[in-house]
């Protein structure tokens, strides 16, 4: 019955939504610097730190550059957490005083608002050589090529969510993201998104549920459940579990009629 419901307003509300350049440019912009942090603060991080030390530097980073509000602020995740163990409630995501050790997968993931314009990246590494986390990235670099072709051949959201849900299975992975809110494999990303304000709630901007919201939620989500028009900005983020940790990436894709690409070229 809930999932009838969620296609019924998810087709309601799926808008066709009109890109240019010069908004594409706009996003770019803002996935370019959310990214150069993750990498940065990746890169800076050592054996010791805590997830809530290394999402303050990460959030300091990107106040630095331009960043005043957050359609969510920086999340941070070591170790088990990478693939939500342990987790029983959503303030559970928030970054924990848990540290890392060597050989330990990370994830990194913002979503800032620059400029008027809203990315959501989520980066995942590791502290040190980890021949398990080299496989899981290896899929999710194969399952990044193969998605723009799933938008432009699938004509349902959820066809989409089905098709990744099998390769992740098939691949010997857990789908970590049926574990997010509605177990959403990605969202719409916006323009025109004030930036004068950072109150939230679960960390989270005001502008996220305002931005999802008034736009009719449910075809605001890749959800198993969505069914309407695919056209437009989605940040896409298939989330994997393996042993031990999980991994993701999450990124732009622009998806026109009968086209899907990535905004940005290579990972």
């Amino acid at each position: 019955m809930l999932q009838t419901a969620q296609r019924r307003l998810s087709r309601l509300s799926s808008l066709p939504i009109v890109t240019d350049e010069a908004m594409l440019a706009g996003f770019l912009r803002c996935q370019r610097l959310a990214t150069q942090g993750a990498k940065e603060i990746g890169g800076l991080l050592r054996e010791g730190w805590t997830e809530a030390q290394t999402a303050k530097l990460y959030d300091t980073y990107l106040r630095d550059h331009g960043v005043s509000a957050y359609f969510h602020r920086p999340y941070a995740w070591f170790g088990e957490r990478t693939r939500f163990d342990g987790i029983r409630s959503y303030s559970q995501f928030k970054p924990s005083q848990r540290h890392i050790l060597p050989g330990e997968v990370f994830i990194l993931d913002s979503a800032p608002i620059l400029d008027g314009f809203i990315a959501d990246i989520g980066f995942t590494s590791c502290l040190g050589g980890n021949p398990a986390f080299d496989e899981a990235q290896s899929f999710l670099s194969s399952l990044r090529r193969e998605l723009p072709r799933l938008f432009e051949t699938q004509a349902r959201g959820g066809a989409i969510w089905d098709a990744v849900d099998a390769k992740i299975k098939q691949a010997g992975f857990d789908a970590v993201h049926r574990l997010y809110p509605f177990s959403v494999l990605g969202h719409r990303v916006h323009s025109g998104v004030t930036s004068r304000a950072d109150l939230g709630v679960l960390h989270f901007g005001w502008q996220s549920f305002w931005s999802l919201l008034s736009r009719g939620l449910f075809g605001q989500l890749l959800t198993p459940s969505h069914e309407g028009d695919l056209t437009g900005v989605w940040a896409i983020e298939p989330h994997i579990g393996a042993k031990g940790f999980g991994a993701k990436f999450e990124e732009i894709l622009i998806v026109e009629k009968g086209r899907a690409r990535w905004l940005e070229t290579s990972p």
